[in-house]
């Protein structure tokens, strides 16, 4: 069963009230980046390929605008995700993404998890991101789990 957002909005914590929707929680741009070098993910392990941050550009009375051309991007999310004991965590891009020709790719996150998370940004369009514009909704479900997450990413961003 999917939880509400309201319970979403409580797991995370530091949320806003116009990021609270009824399903899930929406979360703002933090960054973007660059992949610059090659990365790897092997049967041994796995290496993230070196990234460039992007620069918005800064207007005199506004928060940092992304202009950015087609192609992939890592984005990173301004908001902490913690995802609580008993459940897993889906991402989904906001309609606004897909309505400006942009899609957003995520992965599962397990109970335990947390951490600021990144996702993989396909633009094939040229558009204009805001920082700290609402771009994708977490929705928690309920799950049946052994363990909880403690990987390699637990905490990143936050620490």
């Amino acid at each position: 069963m999917f939880r509400s957002g309201r319970f979403v909005a409580d797991a995370l914590g530091d949320v806003d009230d116009e990021q609270v929707q009824p399903n899930g929680v929406d979360l703002r741009l933090g960054a973007v980046y660059e992949q610059v070098e090659p990365g790897r993910v092997g049967t041994d392990g796995k290496t993230v390929g070196e990234r460039r941050e992007l620069d918005p550009d800064r207007g005199a009375d506004g928060p940092g605008v992304f202009r950015l051309d087609a192609g992939g991007y890592v984005v990173g999310y301004a908001d902490t995700v913690r995802i609580p004991e008993g459940h897993v965590g889906f991402l989904y891009p906001r309609s606004s993404l897909l309505r400006n020709s942009c899609m957003l790719d995520t992965a599962v996150w397990d109970a335990g998890y947390e951490g600021r998370g990144e996702g993989l940004l396909e633009v094939y369009h040229p558009v204009e991101l805001e920082a700290g514009a609402r771009i994708a909704q977490l929705v928690l479900a309920e799950a049946n789990h052994a363990d909880t997450y403690d990987g390699s990413y637990q905490r990143e961003g936050v620490e």
